[in-house]
């Protein structure tokens, strides 16, 4: 199924996820190594980590909407409504971590106050996780974005 989003012939929404899917990964286990090392460096570079996915999925959204508006097959939207579901609900809960960083006006956070917008960043890449398996099915199963040629 070709897509209407695509530069040169190829889809552009593939080209951006792995952008918020990185980032945001990254930024998980940031926290994580944080509790190791306790070097609050890693706090801020998880700030940055977290805006920059906030940012790319933004972009990855623009050409998966127009992708999205394409779909007529009532199955294969069925999944990509789940998939964007989870990535709207990804970039919320994504928002709500950093604003929770930020409310000491980007003081390092610690102890129980880091842990409540790591355990919301954790729900928000399990979130993000999940649609990218959705997505995987869409192009997998359902060929969004596949050109098939016929020889």
């Amino acid at each position: 199924m070709q897509t209407k989003a695509s530069f040169t012939g190829e889809p552009v929404h593939p080209m951006f996820v792995h952008y918020p899917i990185a980032l945001w990964t990254l930024s998980v286990i940031t926290d994580a190594v944080f509790y190791f090392f306790r070097n609050t460096s890693l706090v801020l570079i998880s700030k940055f980590l977290i805006a920059a996915g906030i940012i790319g999925a933004v972009l990855a959204a623009i050409p998966g909407l127009i992708d999205w508006w394409s779909i007529t097959d009532p199955v294969v939207r069925k999944t990509a409504n789940w998939h964007a579901r989870l990535n709207i609900a990804a970039v919320i809960i994504f928002g709500a971590s950093l604003y929770l960083r930020m409310k000491n006006y980007g003081a390092p956070l610690v102890g129980f106050h880091l842990k409540i917008p790591f355990a919301v960043s954790l729900v928000g890449w399990i979130a993000m996780a999940i649609s990218a398996s959705l997505g995987g099915k869409l192009v997998y199963e359902h060929r969004m974005g596949v050109k098939e040629e016929v020889i």
